[in-house]
């Protein structure tokens, strides 16, 4: 019973909101330029910064989930290139395939699973939002230089990564919690609305997204994405959290977030680089759907086990 509840009050919600971004897609063609533009240069920074602001945030927390999301991105990167290695894969597929599962959706599908499952702790949302920062820098960084050549993409990578405003964003909001700055009414409150139409609009926004997606269950190496990704990569964030003796909100937070599914980052890139497109949003489609299960299993073992 306790799973159904999970699945109903924190993975159906979230997949209406998707699913009504699907369809407007559909009816309206919306401009998937504009919103995530939208998203990213002005949503996500608001969300960023203004829960670092009013958060109980320490530089010891940032040090723990740093800690985490580097040791996780390492384990995950050794496995998926031992697994591209049996399987023999070319430099494009095993690129892809890498993307796939170290690029995982933390900003406009782990906030609001966190917002939901945490009933908007400021903690928990805190923990999400530094995880969601790392994975930018990193899909800017190394899933760029995944799928490009290596001269071409360093330049390439490092403009797009000091574009993301995301990351002043989390410096500012640091900077001013930390230093226990008053900010006046008159600017905070723009930026608590700005906050608070981050989740909506964001999974409007991968709701349009995966409507222009195609799935095909066809290809081997998208059940095996599927299964790192979704699966075991709950598993290896479980043992790291372990292994560091996290617990409480900090534990239950890293492991619900190692278990998002594939990022349409992932799929972005690899369309812009024409790098097996097809094969990335097929991988970032399915994984978007079968999330609907297994994150609720990764919910509910968090809740178990801390």
């Amino acid at each position: 019973m306790e799973i159904l509840f999970i699945f109903l009050n924190i993975i159906v919600p979230v997949f209406i909101l998707i699913g009504i971004g699907a369809a407007m897609h559909k009816a309206f063609k919306l401009d998937l330029f504009t919103l995530a533009k939208l998203n990213i240069y002005f949503l996500s920074p608001g969300f960023v910064l203004v829960n670092l602001y009013k958060s109980s945030f320490s530089l010891d927390l940032l040090g723990k989930v740093l800690l985490f999301f580097s040791l996780f991105i390492f384990v995950l990167y050794i496995v998926v290139q031992m697994v591209a290695w049996i399987g023999k894969y070319n430099k494009a597929i095993r690129g892809v395939f890498t993307n796939s599962v170290l690029l995982y959706n933390s900003g406009n599908y782990g906030i609001p699973v966190n917002d939901l499952a945490f009933k908007q702790d400021p903690f928990a949302a805190t923990i999400q939002v530094i995880v969601m920062t790392l994975q930018n820098v990193f899909s800017y960084t190394y899933g760029v230089f995944s799928l490009r050549a290596v001269d071409e993409g360093k330049g390439r990578a490092l403009i797009g990564l000091l574009k993301m405003p995301a990351i002043y964003a989390m410096t500012i909001g640091v900077l001013l919690n930390v230093g226990n700055v008053d900010v006046p009414e008159f600017i905070l409150k723009p930026g608590e609305y700005v906050a608070n139409a981050m989740v909506g609009i964001a999974l409007i926004t991968l709701g349009a997204q995966v409507a222009q997606l195609t799935i095909q269950f066809k290809l081997i190496v998208v059940y095996i994405s599927l299964f790192i990704r979704l699966l075991l990569g709950p598993m290896l964030a479980l043992l790291l959290i372990w292994a560091l003796g996290f617990e409480g909100v900090l534990a239950q937070a890293l492991l619900i977030s190692s278990g998002m599914p594939s990022s349409v980052n992932s799929a972005i890139i690899a369309q812009e680089y024409r790098s097996e497109p097809e094969l990335a949003a097929q991988i970032v489609l399915a994984s978007t759907v079968f999330s609907m299960g297994t994150v609720t299993l990764t919910i509910y073992l968090a809740q178990i086990l801390f």
